[in-house]
């Protein structure tokens, strides 16, 4: 006869068991490209970096003593994060749903949730990966200083859960791959841009800071910037608050839409 303890050891290993084989398989699928996947955005990031640098370094000064150069680092290494969270768990599942292979996900006993987090963590790892590459090229060309580093790891949790996120969403959604990457050009690049990557945003129009303000990119970059020097455009507290909510809404979102099977199950 089976004991209770072995029945509840073998209910607790096979809860476990399938979304952590769904979330190595994930990890695989970025990390055997990883050349494409982590190597090409830290060569982006890196462009950006010896360009904008190199143009704006000496002309330009945001915080009193901090270069330009170490004001950029931290928003380029938070927009590298944010872009590669959603993209991971949006073409992931794009291209399962067009493959035609999200089919043998979907026979698993996998609940809607295990689904989510599973994703959901990929999308974190590869994000935090690429960001840590980055933050470790970069010390190359300046010494950063760290002020709060409880900060710098919330907001990069937090942010790339945030895209991860909203990559599951987009790529539930989209039917074609065109329709993928309308979301990457017209929706995360420009809200990339016009968070306050390269600029702080007193540096614009009163208008124009209202605008940025309703920007949930500009929270992660700031809040993850002010761990770096302790200064930013607007309180950590208020950043981590809308950030946090912004996931929370967006998570409740997307399990909706897992436990209803949309555009998933015929």
């Amino acid at each position: 006869m089976t004991s209770p303890k072995t029945t509840s050891q073998a209910s607790l290993n096979a809860t476990f068991r399938g979304p952590w084989t769904l979330l190595k398989k994930e990890l695989l699928r970025f990390w055997r490209v990883a050349f494409q996947t982590v190597a090409a955005p830290v060569i982006t990031a890196l462009l950006y970096l010896l360009i904008f640098s190199h143009v704006l370094e000496g002309h330009v000064q945001v915080y009193d003593g901090v270069p330009y150069t170490a004001f950029l680092i931290p928003g380029l290494i938070m927009m590298s994060v944010l872009q590669n969270a959603f993209a991971n768990s949006s073409s992931s599942l794009i291209q399962s749903k067009v493959m035609g292979n999200i089919v043998f996900i979907l026979l698993t006993p996998l609940t809607h949730l295990q689904f989510f987090v599973a994703f959901l963590f990929a999308a974190i790892i590869r994000g935090l990966v690429v960001g840590l590459c980055i933050y470790l090229v970069a010390m190359w060309f300046i010494d950063l200083t760290i002020v709060h580093p409880w900060l710098i790891f919330a907001f990069a949790l937090l942010g790339s859960a945030l895209l991860g996120t909203f990559g599951i969403i987009a790529g539930i959604w989209a039917d074609r791959f065109d329709q993928m990457a309308a979301f990457q050009n017209f929706i995360i690049m420009p809200l990339s841009f016009l968070s306050g990557v390269f600029y702080s945003i007193h540096s614009l129009p009163p208008f124009w800071q209202k605008v940025s303000q309703l920007n949930p990119f500009f929270y992660m970059i700031d809040g993850f910037r002010y761990g770096f020097f302790g200064k930013g455009d607007v309180s950590p507290l208020i950043s981590l608050s809308i950030v946090g909510a912004s996931f929370l809404v967006l998570a409740w979102i997307t399990l909706k839409m897992l436990k209803s099977g949309y555009k998933l199950r015929a």
